[in-house]
């Protein structure tokens, strides 16, 4: 999971410069070829091949979760490039609280007062962060509200289709719906790379890989609850890439608000570990 956090802490700081200066769209479209060229080649060395992983009586689930992960890292992408990375993260990683919050209606799990509770507190460290009625707050810091909300729900929906579908067969229509989508998008705003660039987007691919991976085999070794502590860490790595490579501050309000935010988190992830 450390590890996986590095990674996608990497995958973040080279989206941002990418994306800093080239589309948005095209950026993720291309990332998305080697995404589902990667699935496909998992699908084909898997039991049953091709048609075993795309078996599934969920599809329009399934397309619905592919679609909702390649317009959340749109979302997440040009956020970084408009608040910069340690903003767009220290709100986005309030997503548990959604999945938490949401985790009622969708799944019908029962959600006690404890856990609504730290879901406050943890609305509590976003608002601290983004600053509203205080005359600085940025319209723009929606943006990875939004991203956290379609992480959220991505998440519970791929909670919902686990009943029925294995991961194999959720990670294939993932790569794939994501991919279709993005070419129809992206191809319109194709423009040329710079050959240094080029090198960049090959690390952006490998990395996106690499941290799916990671997190596979986490996933595969360990229960969920007891690793997912550890992914906050997202953020402090991103948080030095921030500092040093893009020259960002480190507000105070975002340690407060981020410090909040986690607390309610791990709170949320012990509840759940302990009605387990």
């Amino acid at each position: 999971m450390l590890g996986a956090t590095v990674v996608f802490a990497l995958q973040d700081g080279i989206s941002r410069h990418l994306a800093g200066a080239y589309n948005t769209y095209m950026v993720v479209m291309i990332r998305y070829w080697f995404f589902a060229a990667f699935v496909i080649f998992l699908a084909l060395r898997s039991t049953g091949g091709f048609r075993a992983a795309a078996q599934t009586n969920q599809r329009g689930l399934q397309i619905l979760r592919g679609v909702l992960l390649a317009g959340e890292i749109c979302v997440a992408v040009y956020g970084f490039t408009i608040l910069g990375l340690i903003e767009s993260q220290a709100v986005f990683i309030g997503y548990p609280l959604i999945v938490a919050a949401l985790s009622g209606p969708i799944l019908g799990e029962q959600v006690g007062w404890r856990r609504w509770a730290a879901i406050g507190v943890g609305c509590i460290g976003v608002l601290i962060i983004l600053q509203p009625g205080m005359g600085v707050f940025n319209p723009w810091a929606i943006i990875p509200l939004i991203s956290a909300f379609m992480f959220a729900l991505y998440g519970l929906l791929t909670r919902y289709a686990a009943r029925q579908d294995s991961t194999a067969t959720s990670f294939f229509w993932t790569g794939i719906v994501g991919s279709i989508m993005m070419t129809a998008i992206g191809i319109w705003f194709w423009e040329p790379m710079a050959q240094k660039d080029w090198g960049w987007m090959a690390l952006l691919c490998v990395s996106g890989v690499a941290g799916h991976w990671l997190l596979m085999k986490c996933y595969e070794m360990a229960e969920a609850s007891a690793v997912q502590p550890f992914a906050y860490f997202h953020l402090f790595w991103t948080a030095i890439l921030g500092i040093t490579v893009f020259g960002e501050d480190l507000r105070t309000a975002v340690i407060i608000g981020t410090g909040l935010i986690i607390s309610a988190g791990l709170f949320t992830l012990w509840r759940e570990s302990l009605k387990r």
